[in-house]
Formats: structure tokens, sequence, C-alpha cells
């Protein structure tokens, strides 16, 4: 299958940052300060310093970016009052904001939790319902002149029958709105959500057809880690398959995609540098 050049660019998030995408693969670590994450939940949930020391120990081993998330996106999760996600992410996004070299993400589809979260030193706002579920949270992103992720989603909605067309109309609906906000094109990205309400043979046709999300002119920022359908694959109840997670990245770094929010930063790490290192040498940008 040949290999698709991902868009790259600049993506323009926060507080004058510039993350510059291209010729390799941008790392987004997670960190889930929730007690239920179905990964991780629980082993950063109730310490202020375990979440920044593990915040720290994915920028050692290459994550560009930190995504800060306070309620549990897992299927059957009960959602958390406002003030509950304000109060586990803030007090963790407060003490990393005056590191060097860590770009934040707030992981949220409210627009008043992203906005004391920028107001707190974030960078980006990822949002899971791509500023549908919130508008409002576009119109916070313009005024911090900050990075916003626009994530594709099946919950509360039916979804096209077709998994891409499907994808190019919530999206397109998703930009729209950021547009009419008044966030510019450089400081968006696009994210099709995997595992959001897809089952697994879905999950693996959007990863096939990765490249048609181009169309929709954004860098593509994918996270296939750890999820569901993942484990399906393998055939086991394996809660962390880093290895066939990052097997994923190689592939969808293939596929065009730019940026990768994982939980093993250095398994993807190192996968994707072989990646890069070989998509490079194959269009003459580097020597073997």
């Amino acid at each position: 299958m040949q290999m698709i050049e991902p868009r790259g660019g600049r993506w323009q998030v926060g507080r004058g940052r510039v993350i510059e995408l291209g010729p390799h693969a941008c790392i987004m670590g997670i960190l889930n300060v929730t007690p239920d994450s179905f990964s991780d939940g629980g082993r950063y949930g109730g310490s202020v310093d375990a979440a920044v020391a593990a915040a720290l120990a994915m920028r050692e081993a290459g994550a560009t970016i930190i995504d800060v998330g306070g309620e549990s996106t897992r299927p059957g999760a009960t959602p958390v009052d406002p003030a509950q996600e304000q109060a586990r992410v803030l007090p963790v996004i407060e003490r990393l904001a005056g590191e060097p070299d860590i770009v934040l993400s707030i992981d949220t589809y409210r627009a008043e939790t992203a906005r004391l979260a920028l107001a707190a030193g974030a960078h980006i706002v990822n949002d899971v319902f791509g500023a549908q579920k919130d508008p409002a949270i576009a119109r916070v992103a313009a005024e911090f002149e900050a990075g916003l992720c626009l994530m594709h989603t099946g919950r509360e909605r039916t979804p096209l029958e077709d998994v891409v067309e499907d994808q190019l109309l919530f999206l397109g609906r998703s930009l729209e709105i950021a547009r009419e906000a008044g966030v510019p094109d450089a400081a968006i990205v696009v994210d099709p959500g995997f595992g959001f309400a897809k089952d697994g043979p879905q999950n693996l046709r959007l990863m096939a057809r990765m490249d048609e999300i181009m169309a929709l002119g954004r860098p593509i920022l994918v996270g296939t880690s750890r999820k569901r359908f993942v484990r399906g694959i393998l055939g086991r109840e394996d809660p962390e398959p880093d290895v066939a997670t990052a097997a994923t990245s190689v592939f969808l770094r293939e596929r065009g995609a730019d940026i990768f929010r994982v939980h093993n930063v250095e398994a993807n790490r190192d996968a994707l540098a072989i990646t890069d290192a070989i998509r490079m040498a194959s269009t003459g940008s580097a020597r073997a």
C-alpha cells in the first residue's frame, strides 16, 4: 500500500506556541486524572504530584503534548459535574504550566472547563464532541487563540451508514462552528474518533480509508491507544495492548496521520521513528 504524505504544516496553539508537523510524527501523551478511565484510571486520579510526575516522564520519553482529562470517556462511564472535572484538572495544569517544552491540552467538551484550563496555562482544547455538544467552546478557543482539536463521534446521534461519509459530514459541521466562532484554520486539527460509537469493523474500515479524511484540509490526530477494538483484534482482554497500538500508529502514519494520542509514549515513539525514517528515505528526504 502506498504511503500517504501527511498534511503537515504548523499547528498554532495557545500562548504564541507553534507545533511543527510533517517530517516527524507528533506524540500527545494521555494523562487521565480520573478514578475510572478504562486503561489507567486511578493511577493519577488521587494525587497532583503523581499526575505531574507522569506528565514529566512522558515529556522525557518524547511527548510534545500532554492531554489532561478529568472525565472518563469510556463507554458507559458516568458523567461528572463540571466542578468535579475542574477540581481534577486545574491543579495539574497549573503545576505543569511553568514547565518548559510542554504543550498542554485540556480534554473536555465543556466551554467553562476549557476557559478555566486555558486561563490556567493550557494551550489546546481537545473536544470529543467536535464543538457540537457545547458550541461555546469554539468561542473560548478563539478568545484565547488556542489550538482546537475537533473529534468525530457517533454518540448521541445517528451516523450515516458509510463511515467516511459520516466523518466528512460531522467534522465538516464542526469546522463550520469553529470558523464561525473565529478560530483560524491554522489552529485546528481533526480527529476521526476511533472507538466512539464505532464497532470493530467500522474502526478497521476507517483506518483503511484514513487518507480520505485529508479532504477536510486539516492535520489529523488519531487515538487508537488501548481501545477495545484493538484488544478485539488480538482476541484477548489485554488491558494494555501497547505493541498492538504501536502497530496501528505505524499504519495510520502511513495513511497520513500527523499526531498520535497514546498512553505508552516510548513504544509509539520508537515505532513512529522507524516509520518516518523509512518514509523519508523512500521520498529521497533522507539517506539509508
